[in-house]
């Protein structure tokens, strides 16, 4: 061999090396978070997630560590097709690693679909549709907070157990509504109610009087609000006005977030049963959180469900990037990472990411404090029950995900 080739190849083989070093070092993060900025779900995700987001990052102690980490953010307007977009340019231009929030479920299903086309990750606060680990699951995909199985089996339950037999829902029409109709009305009739009817409302809704009447007539025990955000409260408070709780019906609230108590106010909202599983004054670390995350608000709030899981999916997703030592960009590998190293962390506690993608931990059914009871500001929860992490979320022998093995 000729000492020029010989050259060539140490030439090659060293520059290789150096390629080679330089991805498996690769500690160049971006995080998109991808939520509703503007519409009716901007209080319970928006900009209070990118403060989590910003949180999360400063509490990792990677940038000490020489870690590069870029957050940037969008308003997907609850349409699956602008999420799309943003998601794809996001990829492709801006070279974003992990989506985070992305709350709605017909923009978090679309979204599912692309991160695992393009192995990105998306650790999914926001939507709540179970489809996202059943049918729909993704070895690219983590649902962190809640979803509509979970809701149905604690809310849905103990209000039939408490008498609640009979049911009529108002449910919001796109992907979210159907499948928290679907999950909570099989609950119901496997605990032996009977689901009288349901009428469905467009998103964002102002005027419920029609649908209400509705419930109204139908004489059902529970009017399920099958919806979230503006149109829960809007719905409660309409629902005030129609005389339904005073005629004897009860609300069901199957998805409501602090930020919807604090909109309705506690005389309206008091004795509303409903499920969570972050609450900010549950103990001495949330309550730590909760005060480091308003103090940043502008409006002073307290921070839901949503944006809890923003800074603790974010935190689980750095440590498995720092036990793996970099390389940001593989996104199912570093998903797997995630499984197969328990969760911990200071506001959802001990818990797991199950082979489905299902971040599984405790939930709390709760209710709304009457104005007496409340001693402050954003004290608004007294805790009713606790349902175990192995219990809350649907058992993986029912799942429908390929991941899951039988």
């Amino acid at each position: 061999m000729s000492n020029k080739l010989s050259a060539l190849l140490l030439g090659t083989a060293l520059s290789l090396g150096a390629v080679a070093g330089a991805f498996a070092q690769d500690k160049n993060i971006k995080i998109g978070v991808l939520t509703d900025m503007s519409g009716l779900y901007s209080d319970i995700g928006g900009q209070g997630s990118v403060i989590a987001a910003q949180m999360a990052v400063e509490d990792s102690g990677l940038t000490a560590k020489g870690w590069k980490i870029d957050i940037v953010s969008a308003d997907h307007q609850n349409k699956p097709d602008i999420g799309t977009n943003i998601g794809r340019q996001w990829i492709d231009v801006e070279k974003v690693d992990i989506f985070m929030d992305v709350l709605n479920s017909g923009v978090g299903l679309a979204i599912n679909n692309l991160v695992k086309e393009k192995n990105a990750i998306m650790i999914n606060t926001g939507a709540a549709t179970s489809d996202l680990t059943n049918a729909q699951c993704s070895p690219n995909t983590v649902h962190w907070v809640y979803d509509t199985y979970m809701l149905a089996n604690s809310t849905g339950a103990a209000l039939v157990k408490a008498g609640g037999d009979s049911w009529y829902f108002l449910t919001a029409d796109y992907a979210f509504g159907a499948a928290l109709e679907r999950d909570t009305s099989a609950v119901v009739t496997k605990s032996g109610g009977k689901i009288l009817g349901a009428v469905k409302h467009p998103l964002n809704s102002s005027d419920f009087s029609s649908f209400l009447l509705q419930a109204q007539a139908s004489k059902a025990k529970i009017v399920g609000l099958a919806n979230a955000g503006g149109d829960t409260t809007n719905s409660i408070k309409q629902a005030a006005e129609f005389g339904i709780v005073k005629g004897g019906q009860k609300l069901a609230g199957l998805l409501l977030f602090i930020n919807d108590v604090h909109s309705l106010g506690l005389n309206v909202a008091q004795g509303l049963n409903f499920t969570e599983t972050f609450y900010w004054d549950l103990n001495d670390q949330t309550r730590a959180f909760g005060k480091r995350y308003s103090e940043r608000s502008k409006t002073k709030a307290q921070p839901s469900m949503i944006q809890a899981g923003v800074y603790a999916g974010l935190l689980h997703y750095f440590k498995a990037l720092e036990a793996m030592g970099g390389n940001p960009h593989d996104g199912a590998k570093i998903v797997a990472k995630m499984k197969d190293m328990p969760t911990d962390d200071a506001l959802f506690g001990k818990g797991e990411i199950q082979p489905n993608g299902r971040k599984i931990h405790p939930a709390y059914l709760f209710e709304v404090k009457t104005p007496a009871e409340s001693k402050g500001p954003w004290d608004y929860y007294k805790l009713i029950g606790t349902t175990p992490a192995d219990k809350a979320f649907r058992p993986l022998s029912e799942s429908a995900c390929p991941l899951v093995k039988k």
